[in-house]
């Protein structure tokens, strides 16, 4: 072995992953090379910190409070009509750009592609990409001004996100509008923290979480861009919220005119278990933790009027100051374990396709970056009007409930 592949062995024993050598074994010249720039570009310093840290993890809730929020169902008509009016100043002035965090692929929902890419049922067979598409249009059109619409995808469906849109023609919006980047990507480690393999030469690398959009729009550009297009807020969603309200006028407007960094849609949970994060204050600052991280005597935990303490469903809707995320990209926020079944090669070249959650992913969250800011305004609104989320194949927040969702809302002359 030389020089160079003795460094890799090396690495590899120093940080308990002498494993992945047994992959060499059969590879051809070129092969190697590869799973050597692979090894060698992995922080294993940080992968054996995050996975050391995670087991021991403990909830801190020495000094956790509810956080103020305002119901868009309280709102006046005079603070209404404010809102609208400075949002629609503002789109018009072409100061807001969208982006939409759409790196994840479809498998778990039983669809061959990227989410976004996924017909849900309707009679329209439309996708997710197109229903946005569709209403990033009538608001344009609205506004006098096409709306920057920023996309991030991951390596593993870039090219097939792409196709898609050159395929259907953009759906009637403009290519020069829609600004195409990628996020970055960690290893998959199984539950001894040993890194896996996706085919017999290649180390598994998954998409590391939309914590990920910061940097990735400042090393992509696609930051620059908006800097140069003017943009002083970029509204923020998740490609499976099938009934998103993108950049809708009053959320721009209320955001703008409460002016602190960061503005967020909030739901009320449904019940204790439900699978989203909770928004809170930690420390005085804005904080969202996931579900699988908080005690369960904290999950139920009601204040005196019957409420639950963690009654703030986060749904991933927010909007942020251009200024807010440029002081941010160099920020390090933390990797969250995420346990997952995950399909991999073993040294024999034969496929593992688990029946149970088998290996982690590591994934940096965007509301990580909550705490940098010292304020944030929190609008609850109706889940039924703005939140369809699209993430189990059936049951609760799947495609039918999605879909039927959206058919309501058409009865009802929203969306």
């Amino acid at each position: 072995m030389n020089g160079y592949f003795a460094k890799v062995e090396q690495l590899l024993e120093k940080y308990n992953q002498k494993h992945v050598l047994d992959f060499f074994i059969g590879l051809n010249h070129v092969e190697k090379n590869r799973l050597a720039e692979q090894i060698l570009s992995i922080d294993f310093e940080e992968l054996a910190s995050v996975f050391n840290k995670a087991k021991e993890h403990q909830f801190n809730h020495s000094s956790v409070e509810p956080l103020e929020y305002q119901r868009l169902n309280d709102l006046t008509n005079e603070q209404r009509e404010m809102y609208i009016t400075e949002g629609w100043r503002l789109l018009r002035n072409g100061e807001v750009g969208v982006i939409v965090v759409a790196g994840g692929h479809g498998t778990r929902l039983g669809h061959d592609g990227p989410k976004g890419t996924m017909d849900i049922g309707l009679p329209s067979g439309k996708s997710l990409f197109h229903l946005q598409a569709e209403r990033l249009l009538k608001l344009s059109n609205r506004a006098g001004k096409y709306i920057p619409w920023y996309i991030m995808t991951s390596p593993e469906n870039h090219d097939a996100t792409i196709k898609f849109f050159q395929t259907h023609h953009f759906f009637g919006y403009p290519e020069e509008s829609c600004i195409f980047f990628q996020q970055k990507t960690m290893p998959a480690i199984n539950l001894e923290g040993k890194l896996l393999f996706s085919s017999h030469s290649e180390i598994h690398f998954v998409p590391s979480g939309n914590g990920e959009c910061f940097s990735s729009l400042y090393q992509s550009g696609a930051l620059e861009d908006m800097k140069r297009r003017g943009i002083s807020w970029l509204f923020y969603y998740n490609v499976d919220n099938a009934i998103i309200k993108i950049a809708d006028p009053l959320f721009v407007g209320y955001s703008a005119c409460c002016n602190h960094p960061i503005a967020t849609k909030v739901v009320e949970k449904r019940d204790p278990d439900e699978k989203v994060g909770a928004l809170y204050l930690s420390n005085g600052r804005p904080t969202v933790i996931e579900y699988n991280e908080i005690p369960k005597s904290l999950l139920e935990k009601r204040d005196r009027h019957g409420k639950l303490f963690f009654n703030l469903a986060y749904i991933s809707i927010n909007m942020f100051r251009y200024d807010f995320i440029e002081s941010c990209v160099h920020n390090k926020i933390p990797y969250h374990l995420a346990l997952k079944k995950i399909s991999h090669v073993d040294s024999n070249g034969n496929t593992i396709s688990p029946s149970e959650p088998n290996a982690f992913k590591l994934e940096k969250f965007i509301f990580d970056y909550f705490p940098f800011a010292e304020q944030m305004s929190v609008l609850m609104v109706e889940r039924e009007d703005e939140f369809a989320p699209v993430k189990n194949r059936e049951g609760q927040d799947s495609p039918l409930t999605a879909r039927n969702q959206i058919l309501k809302l058409h009865e009802n002359g929203g969306v």
